[in-house]
């Protein structure tokens, strides 16, 4: 089996709700022990849009079709539209969601399902701001979680990785809302 380039993301914004806010992307990717940081910002957005944003930009980094990839996000909006299949049920209606509502988005939708037929990708939801460290966080039980949402395949050692990883993504995106240029 082929080895897998990892993405874990991560989107942040600075007063989301408000009419005039600064969101941050990052993004990390993984291949064997290749590493790539990347992180960004933009003016008057939303969360979900950073999210999002996050994984085009580390799609839009990978020069070779047909890699096996597997997404780490903690965005629950990203990941259950690849898993559930949001997207073609929002194609097949015009765009609109099962409320007769335009998708919110969708030029970044369109923009990363392109990436769905050049790569093999899995997604994978892992929850985020977990201080490994704390003296209350029982590592054990989030790790139960996790591999209840996501499959046996990963070990407590894995688990431990991506969630390392996943606050690196998350300190990247806290650096994208810092670049205000």
């Amino acid at each position: 089996m082929m080895k897998p380039l990892r993405i874990y993301t991560d989107g942040a914004c600075s007063g989301n709700q408000n009419e005039e806010n600064f969101g941050g992307w990052g993004a990390v990717l993984e291949y064997g022990s290749h590493r790539k940081e990347m992180s960004g910002g933009e003016p008057d957005t939303t969360n979900n849009r950073m999210e999002m944003t996050a994984l085009l930009r580390a799609f839009e980094a990978i020069t070779k079709d047909g890699q096996h990839i597997e997404v780490f996000s903690d965005s629950s909006y990203l990941i259950n539209c690849f898993r559930e299949k949001w997207y073609e049920n929002w194609q097949k209606n015009g765009w609109k969601t099962a409320g007769k509502k335009p998708v919110e988005n969708q030029d970044l939708w369109e923009s990363i399902i392109q990436y769905l037929s050049k790569h093999k990708i899995k997604f994978f939801r892992v929850k985020g701001h977990i201080n490994l460290k704390g003296k209350n966080t029982d590592v054990d039980a989030l790790f139960d979680k996790f591999a209840e949402e996501n499959g046996s395949r990963f070990t407590k050692d894995d688990f431990v990785y991506i969630v390392e990883m996943n606050n690196l993504a998350d300190a990247l995106a806290n650096k994208g809302i810092g670049r205000r240029d």
